[in-house]
């Protein structure tokens, strides 16, 4: 008995080399997931760094979560659908036309924050539901459904606020969520019970496998890996956690911003949902090979209405935060580069445009890329314009990097 065991526990943990091997293997087959947006991130911090000091300051850091923190949402959205392999054109100015409807009920009909947040998250239900249905039972292609969608949303975003009217909103609850702080304590106590979750589930994943005989990383390297998260989210709470503002006694600016534990929560459910439910799994698989999936009895149909569903639901969530940041709606909120910068930080988190591959992490690493360029180079004097063409040439690049990665990993590559 105790023979089998030991003959199970070594087969079930790798050496460390033997693993980095295997991860070395994968990258120069096409599969490299999110390193290129991780040594993008990492390249472009060190440069605009030594170029403006100032750009690590913690004001500067606290800034930039909020900046990429409603790209990081709505790309999260698009990733349910990019994952099938469609796209969805529409999702910028769906968080527009829900952020108008929030504006409205607060302001125009004194409505009480949680009403009015029901409602906007209703509308994008209904905008998902809408383009999903046309797309799957009708069979328009997505690209020309949600370019229509695109389209007619911005009318109606006009129509709601009177053809252009600036619609303030003065609702304290949803001004805090991207101009308010989690008080420093209880930045350190989610911190904690975090970090304790994800070192739970991390050794009961490695006990399961263990227990199966499965091969599988060995204890060290689970626990190099929390450890690493634990120091890289030790930092960013700690940094978040001094004292920003310049006048302390007039306005003290400490915690991370309320919006923060918002993503990590949107992250960690949508993670969840894509790795350990059936539903997550039909995405992937009709992702994959859309035949096969249906002759294998999964309801393609469905699983592609509810991607679009949470597509547009996320870009809902999106809108509301960006109006709590920019403290109103306007035509121009969802429009501009929204979507664009949205689809963008998908593909250069490492979600690939031709469906099957990507997580949901994806999205946070490529807002954060687009963010950094974004403030980086505003903190270099660039104009917008230069901003653009950086930030479609880094998307550009990725697409390319995407392309060429599903080349190499087909047979006969």
């Amino acid at each position: 008995m105790s023979t089998t065991v030991t003959e199970k526990s070594t087969a079930a943990t790798a050496p460390v080399s033997e693993l980095v091997n295997s991860y070395v293997g994968r990258v120069r087959s096409g599969n490299m997931g999110a390193l290129p947006s991780v040594i993008a991130l990492v390249v472009l911090s060190v440069v605009f760094w030594i170029a403006r000091p100032v750009f690590m300051t913690q004001g500067n850091i606290a800034n930039l979560f909020t900046q990429g923190a409603a790209i990081a949402v709505i790309a999260m959205g698009l990733i349910f659908v990019l994952l099938l392999g469609e796209i969805d054109l529409s999702a910028g100015f769906t968080s527009g036309v829900c952020a108008a409807v929030l504006a409205v009920l607060l302001t125009d009909k004194g409505w009480p924050w949680y009403s009015a947040v029901l409602v906007a998250l209703l509308t994008g239900v209904v905008i998902g539901l809408a383009i999903g249905a046309i797309v799957v039972k009708i069979g328009v292609p997505s690209f020309v459904v949600t370019l229509a969608a695109f389209l007619a949303l911005q009318g109606v975003a006009l129509k709601i606020m009177d053809n252009g009217r600036n619609i303030s909103i003065h609702d304290e609850t949803i001004l805090a969520i991207a101009n308010k702080n989690v008080p420093p304590l209880l930045g350190w106590v989610m911190y904690a019970v975090l970090l304790a979750g994800f070192g739970f589930v991390q050794y009961r994943k490695l006990r399961a496998r263990t227990q199966l005989g499965l091969t599988g990383e060995s204890a060290a390297v689970v626990t190099l890996r929390i450890a690493a998260v634990a120091v890289v989210a030790g930092v960013a709470v700690a940094i978040l956690n001094d004292e920003r503002s310049r006048n302390p006694e007039v306005n003290s600016l400490q915690g991370m911003p309320i919006v923060v534990p918002i993503i990590v929560a949107l992250l960690l459910l949508w993670t969840f949902v894509l790795n350990r439910t059936s539903f997550g799994r039909h995405i992937y698989a009709v992702g994959g090979n859309v035949e096969a999936a249906r002759r294998a009895g999964i309801p393609v149909d469905r699983i592609k209405i509810s991607a679009f569903v949470l597509c547009s639901t996320m870009a809902a969530v999106g809108g509301l935060i960006a109006a709590s940041r920019a403290n109103s709606v306007d035509p121009n909120t969802g429009g501009s580069d929204v979507l664009l910068t949205a689809v963008g930080a998908a593909v250069i988190g490492g979600t690939s445009l031709f469906g099957g591959r990507g997580r949901m992490l994806d999205a946070v690493l490529g807002a954060a890329v687009v963010a950094v360029i974004n403030n980086g180079m505003g903190l270099m004097g660039y104009s917008a314009g230069t901003k653009f063409v950086v930030t479609g040439f880094v998307l550009l690049l990725a697409a390319g990097v995407d392309a060429l990665s599903r080349k190499r990993s087909l047979p006969g590559s």
